[in-house]
């Protein structure tokens, strides 16, 4: 059957319920299992057909014939992971069917043995270090066959993957967007495209099918590079379309909303998920990695102990993530790394479980393995910003500026804004984290790049800064400067911005802005806010005796000298950072 000439529209859900049963067929035969699951998920959100209305079978080549009791023996074996078995039986055989079998045996095989040698010699920080020693066979024999134009969609998708696992990505995109016109319907071919996409302008390169699938590729894309406004309104209208019942698109719903840390959206997103599939086992990871950042103990631990006992024997690479994120909310640091290490064991492409074993190295001090850990995975995904700003940090303890400011940029590019602000002096990507601009700033910093980190520092107080050190680190800089006009208008945003929101700050940093202050004041014969800045640093021990040291000065001072009348918050002086003019600062009303 030609897939391709049955692309339809979404007007027609009864023509795409049919494509779905057709290729679902057609992935079962040739083991592709995961393709064939989602197929069957979304088939599934789709109303039944009528009797009448069901997909025939692939009508039988004169070659499908002859290799019929070879095929049917050897994917017997295939299902039992009896590979090299398999393609034995499968020698020789001539129809497309039995040929794809063959060549995916031997390639299965190869990766079994991968995976056999290094279990128990190779710790998992060097797993990635062994190779496939069947690709490059595997490579000349297929490549043969494309010259001559004898591949079909499922083999030009073995053939991709094949280029890709030999690091030639370039290739790899030509020969599965090859695959994807000659085979549409196979969201594997689709699924192995997004992993080498690495940013929007390269999609838009892409010359694809126009065909429904193509809706949900995009989607997955628009999630995958960050663009999350573009994959919700993608999947609300798959919703609108026909796709309501879809738990993949819910699923796909709370990725995003997870990936924009709105996570009380995506915990909601996620129980309602687990409420219509209570025994799925796809996604929960993230799952677990958000009830983890809120700190929902028992939550985690019953999300646990509940997937353990859905399967204990096939998917161990989930149960010890989920394990590992549970001691890691207490603290066991050592021991979330070591279920780390046992989920990628089983899976050495798991992406969450090297870059969460990053962070755990991290938080014992062991940098040289958090590196190998991060970067580990870059190499299964390049878009993972976490990563990146792993590597940042990491380099930034080692204080190696120059590398964690490139790491920093790469995780900042990742996690841009797509809204460009063109008012600003220059054309700065707003991110969505603050604390990465920050980063950057301190970065900036350390290299004496003194106005790109006032940049950096202003951006993050700009979009909300999540730790309140982005206008207390622009202040400090700007007292290094002598630039007392401007480093006064920070402290003094800080100190507001602090007592509005309630937060509880070290004693220290709320205490070193007001000893700016009293002696800004103080200076500028401001002596009624300089007594009361004073008076506020007498509740600070550390600023204690500097502002009784204050209040004599103005004391001595008060009865010889009249206070000016001045402007207190006159223009600033002209410099990089924008800062906005505020009220007078009302200490009185401010408790510490």
């Amino acid at each position: 059957m030609k897939m391709a000439a049955l692309c339809s529209e979404f007007g027609d859900l009864l023509q795409i319920k049919k494509q779905l049963i057709s290729v679902i067929s057609l992935c079962k035969e040739r083991g592709l299992l995961h393709s064939a699951k989602w197929a069957s998920e979304l088939a599934f959100a789709l109303d039944p057909l009528p009797k009448d209305e069901l997909p025939p079978t692939s009508p039988l080549t004169e070659e499908d014939a002859q290799d019929l009791d070879a095929l049917t023996l050897a994917k017997s074996y295939f299902d039992l992971k009896e590979y090299d078995r398999a393609a034995y039986f499968l020698k020789g055989c001539r129809s497309q069917k039995a040929y794809f079998l063959y060549m995916y045996s031997r390639y299965l095989s190869g990766e079994k043995k991968k995976d056999d040698e290094t279990v128990d010699s190779l710790g998992p920080l060097e797993k990635g270090q062994v190779r496939n020693e069947a690709l490059r066979e595997l490579r000349v024999e297929l490549s043969k066959k494309h010259t001559a134009g004898e591949l079909d969609g499922f083999t030009l998708y073995l053939y991709g993957v094949v280029l890709r696992k030999l690091d030639l990505p370039k290739e790899a995109v030509d020969v599965f967007v090859e695959g994807i016109h000659a085979l549409p319907l196979h969201w594997g071919a689709w699924l192995e495209l997004s992993n080498l996409v690495t940013n929007i302008e390269m999609l838009k390169s892409l010359s694809l099918p126009d065909c429904w699938i193509k809706d949900f590729f995009m989607a997955h894309m628009y999630t995958e590079l960050q663009m999350i406004k573009e994959a919700l309104q993608k999947y609300q209208n798959l919703i609108e379309a026909g796709f309501s019942k879809s738990t993949y698109i819910i699923s796909q719903i709370a990725v995003a909303y997870h990936n924009i840390r709105d996570i009380d959206q995506a915990l909601a997103l996620f129980n309602e998920l687990r409420e219509q599939d209570p025994y799925r086992i796809d996604n929960m990871d993230t799952f677990s990695n958000l009830l983890y950042v809120k700190s929902m103990k028992p939550e985690l631990s019953y999300l646990a102990h509940n997937l353990v006992e859905i399967d204990k024997g096939h998917r161990l690479q989930e149960d010890v993530t989920y394990a590992s994120n549970y001691y890691s909310l207490r603290s066991q640091h050592e021991k979330a790394a070591l279920y780390f290490q046992r989920a990628l064991k089983l899976n050495p492409r798991c992406l969450g479980a090297w870059t969460l074993m990053g962070h755990e190295y991290m938080e014992m001090k062991n940098t040289s393995a958090a590196i190998q850990a991060y970067r580990h995975a870059i190499e299964v995904n390049k878009r993972d910003y976490r990563a990146w700003y792993g590597l940042g940090q990491t380099y930034e303890i080692l204080k190696m500026p120059f590398y964690c400011l490139y790491y920093y940029r790469k995780a900042h590019q990742l996690r841009k804004l797509i809204h460009i602000y063109k008012h600003l002096l220059f054309f700065f990507l707003r991110p969505n984290d603050s604390r990465m601009l920050v980063a950057l700033g301190e970065s900036y910093e350390k290299l004496s790049q003194q106005a790109e980190a006032k940049k950096c520092y202003w951006r993050a107080y700009s979009v909300g800064d999540v730790e309140k050190m982005a206008l207390l680190k622009l202040a400090k800089l700007h007292e290094q400067l002598n630039e007392s006009d401007d480093a006064a208008q920070c402290y003094m945003l800080y100190i507001q911005d602090i007592f509005s929101c309630g937060e509880q700050l070290e004693h220290a940093e709320v205490s070193t802005a007001l000893r700016y202050l009293g002696q800004y004041y103080f200076k500028n014969k401001l002596y009624d806010e300089a007594s009361l800045c004073a008076q506020r640093c007498c509740d600070y021990n550390d600023a204690r005796e500097e502002g009784k040291a204050l209040l004599r000065q103005i004391s001595q001072v008060r009865d010889q000298i009249e206070t000016p009348s001045a402007d207190l918050f006159a223009p600033l002086s002209n410099n990089n950072t924008p800062v906005r003019r505020v009220s007078p600062l009302n200490l009185i009303s401010f408790t510490p």
